[in-house]
């Protein structure tokens, strides 16, 4: 039987068939569901290197070691985050008890799954869909199906010996664009995840369905003259290096202020970096990227002596980073494009506010909405950087890569990373279980309605000013009233408590 005629029935027989598992597991109760998703976090955890080991052999890219260190960060510690999450029946509750907000899930998640993270996002896709209650079915990657359909099928058995209703995690056996076409387009699919290039993403946003896709990132790493010059250098390195590049939120381009490069340059020679000049950075600039500015997709996620050897030159075999001066941003400066690989731009600025513009010009050059890095200690120009550069996520003092997915930093865990309105997509969050329930408002009657007219024109001041889902707080004035006055006896306190539960039952 033809491909595509085979990949759309599959798709349809996966669709029906979780459909009718969601109906089940929608009436499944908190504990039930954190139950099945431990079990899921559990055997994606035993089998992280097992999967990684599959994925560097079935795509050919990346690391073994890191791809371990990311499948156990989708499996482990998202879960141990994601565990108190609440998803199921009343969530929220405002503190007069006449506002309820209860948690329902979306329904079936169509999970697009790319090639350069196609075991990790596979293990976090699942466990994120099944947290809020809903089905999930991953597409993978044409490139990449024997080690997604894998790690589906762990997720799936897992989910169901501890009760998850059969069907509830599916995967598309026969992978292809076509087969994900018809997934995002199937009418039982309610919403789209889709990771991946330019292409899918637009896909994903073209069905008419609702969507939440990640674009691509360019992410600028500036190191600002207050920085700690070696940890920024070592920063700039682990994260560039880290799975060889793939993670799109990896650093694009060094930025250095020319004050600090002497310090910079030592730096960078501690490191297992190797600088590529001359000739050779025109012949790797012409192996990796195309008049037109598209990439080679053969060094996606390839060693750096991989890379050089393709290109036409060699490279101590210690090499991590490949290091090239770029002398502007655009099609002209092919290197200053997002890379996913372990090749780094570097360039040198005279000052905070040029070091600034030039990381807006990378941005806006291919990586809007994602995520840009400053290293400084300098609070005045780090609030000035992150009020003017275009991305969500603006990391201060850690690699690119740990910090966007919450794994250095306190953001939200997660691998589906968010580039906002700025970067055609719905949020900047990075995506937790929380973006995949629908939330229902159970409201009752504070405002009687009198007659047959219009509102009343009292209405806001009769509704009150006060924090829906915050701990009881004093109003504003009688904040202000105790900041004037330090020491305030006991019977003013009990007063003020008074006076303030007079208000409160006024309201």
């Amino acid at each position: 039987m033809d491909q595509d005629l085979v990949s759309r029935q599959e798709v349809r027989d996966l669709c029906k068939k979780a459909t009718e598992a969601q109906k089940l597991f929608s009436r499944a109760s908190q504990s039930e569901v954190d139950a099945i998703c431990e079990s899921m976090a559990r055997a994606g955890y035993k089998a992280a290197r097992k999967l990684a080991e599959l994925a560097v052999a079935n795509t050919g890219m990346g690391k073994v070691e890191d791809k371990i260190t990311k499948n156990e960060f989708a499996s482990r510690d998202l879960w141990e985050i994601y565990r108190d999450f609440k998803t199921v029946g009343p969530i929220e509750i405002d503190r007069r008890g006449k506002h309820t907000i209860i948690a329902e899930p979306m329904g079936l998640v169509a999970a697009i799954i790319p090639t350069t993270n196609p075991t990790s996002t596979a293990i976090y896709k699942s466990i994120v869909s099944v947290k809020s209650r809903n089905a999930v079915i991953a597409s993978p990657h044409p490139h990449a199906g024997e080690c997604t359909i894998e790690a589906m099928r762990i997720m799936a058995d897992a989910a169901e010996k501890a009760g998850a209703p059969e069907g509830l995690i599916g995967c598309v056996a026969h992978p292809s664009i076509r087969a994900a076409k018809e997934l995002m387009e199937h009418p039982l699919v309610h919403i789209i995840l889709s990771t991946g290039g330019r292409a899918i993403v637009r896909a994903a946003h073209s069905t008419g369905k609702p969507a939440i896709g990640v674009g691509p990132g360019n992410v600028p790493a500036f190191i600002e003259r207050s920085a700690n010059i070696e940890k920024a250098v070592h920063d700039i390195i682990t994260g560039k290096s880290f799975d060889w590049g793939v993670i799109c939120s990896s650093e694009q381009a060094m930025i250095v202020d020319r004050s600090i490069e002497k310090r910079v340059l030592a730096a960078i020679k501690n490191e297992p970096v190797y600088w590529v000049r001359g000739e050779q950075r025109t012949m790797l600039e012409n192996h990796m990227v195309a008049d037109d500015g598209s990439l080679n997709t053969a060094i996606v996620g390839q060693a750096p002596v991989k890379i050089a050897a393709a290109a036409g030159f060699d490279v101590p075999e210690s090499t991590q980073v490949l290091l090239v001066e770029q002398d502007g941003v655009g099609k002209e400066f092919k290197l200053s494009r997002e890379k996913l690989s372990p090749v780094l731009a570097y360039y040198t600025v005279g000052s905070s506010e040029e070091g600034i513009s030039l990381a807006e010009k990378i941005v806006e050059y291919g990586g809007v909405g994602h995520t840009s890095v400053i290293h400084s200690s300098d609070k005045h120009v780090i609030h000035e950087f992150a009020s003017r550069i275009r991305t969500f996520r603006v990391l201060v003092n850690t690699p690119s890569p740990h910090g966007s997915v919450g794994y250095s930093t306190n953001l939200d865990p997660g691998l589906t990373l968010g580039c906002g309105t700025w970067g055609g997509t719905i949020t900047g969050d990075n995506i937790t279980p929380l973006h995949l329930i629908n939330r229902k408002h159970l409201a009752w009657e504070t405002t009687a309605v009198d007659g047959y007219g219009g509102m009343d024109r009292d209405f806001t001041s009769r509704r009150g000013n006060y924090s829906k889902y915050d701990d009881v707080s004093l109003p504003t004035a009688t904040v202000e009233q105790a900041e004037a006055d330090k020491e305030l006896d006991l019977d003013k306190v009990e007063q003020l408590a008074r006076d303030f539960k007079a208000s409160m039952d006024r309201q």
